[in-house]
């Protein structure tokens, strides 16, 4: 014999809104495999025909609906975010900030002593990318030489190589 499913009033009518607000399809099943039990009184095998899930889905379906506390679908926690940061990135900037003043002196910024640095304001070693990561999210950018000497004269290195060709005499 079947365990019969019980629900709450706030639940099912919890369960009622969710279907009316909701923008996906999942969202949808969600609120139906609590709604189609309790008004109608099916099974789980009736209802995982009837939303065309397999049986297992639908007692997840009902847990998350339950374990969600019956919010509504915008108030639930999103995933994404920086949940394993090492620092906030208000800290980071005043970590960076002494780098940033040598930048703007004119100083070359090389990321071993940055490493090192923030290995000891961390207190633990760090991979050198997690450095790479943090200095590009605050717009870090390796900047390497030019080709060229920025104060250089094209035209005088032009002149200059026109006016010293040693002529080869003929054969």
């Amino acid at each position: 014999m079947a365990r019969i499913a019980r629900h709450e009033e706030s639940e099912i009518e919890a369960a009622k809104v969710a279907a009316a607000e909701a923008k996906t399809l999942m969202q949808l099943r969600q609120s139906q495999a609590v709604l189609i039990p309790a008004l109608t009184g099916a099974g789980l095998d009736v209802t995982a025909e009837i939303l065309g899930l397999g049986r297992n889905r639908v007692c997840v379906l009902r847990r998350e609906f339950r374990s969600n506390k019956y919010q509504p679908f915008e108030a639930r926690e999103k995933r994404g975010g920086r949940r394993n940061q090492l620092m906030s990135v208000d800290e980071e900037k005043q970590f960076l900030a002494p780098w940033i003043e040598k930048a703007g002196q004119g100083g070359i910024l090389v990321v071993p002593p940055i490493h090192a640095a923030f290995e000891q304001a961390v207190g633990h070693k760090v991979p050198k990318s997690t450095v790479y990561r943090l200095l590009a999210r605050h717009g870090w950018r390796k900047v390497s030489p030019d080709t060229r000497h920025p104060k250089s004269d094209p035209e005088a290195q032009e002149a200059f190589k026109k006016n010293s060709r040693m002529s080869f005499p003929e054969k």
